[in-house]
């Protein structure tokens, strides 16, 4: 790790709940990289003022996750699509004191079903009403996938989501499609680390499982469509994608897969 100076690059994440997986995936490239950067993670009850913060301090990038997803866009100068689109943003980017946001969750998600190879014209049941939900649909309806169905406990957002995506809603816990997703904390480490996302029978009659889950990266869920032979898409790669592609808008650097796939079992190895 290089000397820090006055001239070194600050980025940051803001969470509700902070982890080192940014933390130990960004400064670990940096360092191969030789690049004079350095990575913090943090949390805030006052998000208008980190905010500020990170225009008056002149931080380059933030890294936003739950529950400050929404509550930034009002508090920038410049949101890009991927962020309007569902009214979240995971990365904000400041350009000379101009704040931009942005989500790369959605650009994550889009790319891991194309290198995935997932038929376009799959029924997709996706369990989840909340920010990630929704750039989870966003990006699996960009990719060209019509039959979308949402689940979930709050009806309300639930149907509101389905709605904004042109999806069906189902409140059906034992409802079957041929990709499971689940966008919830359940799986999660915490009170909900044992829970199953979806029944065993759905999981059986799935031809593959997507669990958001970044932390663990063997969920329930996960452990269970590898056990009944099916197909699994986990968080962990999300997690490699979306923070890959925060990495490249902060420094300009673009990394190659090998250098994401190093990273990315770094953060985990802690």
């Amino acid at each position: 790790m290089p000397i820090l100076s006055k001239d070194t690059t600050v980025c940051i994440s803001l969470a509700g709940r902070p982890s080192n997986l940014g933390t130990r995936f960004h400064n670990r490239l940096y360092e191969e990289l030789g690049l004079d950067f350095v990575y913090k993670a943090f949390t805030t009850d006052d998000i208008e003022g980190a905010i500020r913060g990170v225009r008056a301090l002149g931080i380059r990038g933030c890294s936003v996750s739950m529950p400050f997803k929404s509550a930034v866009l009002p508090l920038v100068d410049e949101v890009e699509e991927s962020a309007t689109a569902i009214d979240a943003a995971n990365t904000i980017v400041n350009s000379g004191g101009r704040l931009i946001a942005s989500n790369t969750d959605v650009e994550a998600v889009e790319t891991l079903l194309h290198r995935s190879g997932v038929p376009r014209d799959s029924r997709v049941l996706i369990q989840g009403s909340g920010s990630m939900a929704a750039a989870v649909t966003a990006a699996f309806r960009h990719a060209g996938f019509d039959a979308l169905t949402i689940a979930a406990r709050n009806a309300e957002a639930g149907r509101a989501l389905a709605d904004r995506f042109g999806a069906t809603f189902t409140a059906d816990r034992g409802a079957t499609a041929d990709v499971l997703v689940n966008v919830t904390p359940l799986g999660m480490a915490g009170p909900d680390a044992d829970a199953l996302a979806f029944p065993e029978s759905s999981i059986r009659a799935a031809t593959r499982v997507f669990d958001v889950v970044a932390l663990p990266v063997e969920t329930p869920l996960v452990r269970a469509a590898r056990t009944a032979g099916v197909p699994v898409l986990t968080g962990a790669e999300v997690h490699a994608l979306q923070a890959a592609a925060q990495f490249e808008r902060y420094t300009g650097v673009a990394l190659t897969p090998d250098q994401v796939a190093r990273a990315s079992a770094f953060a985990r190895s802690e």
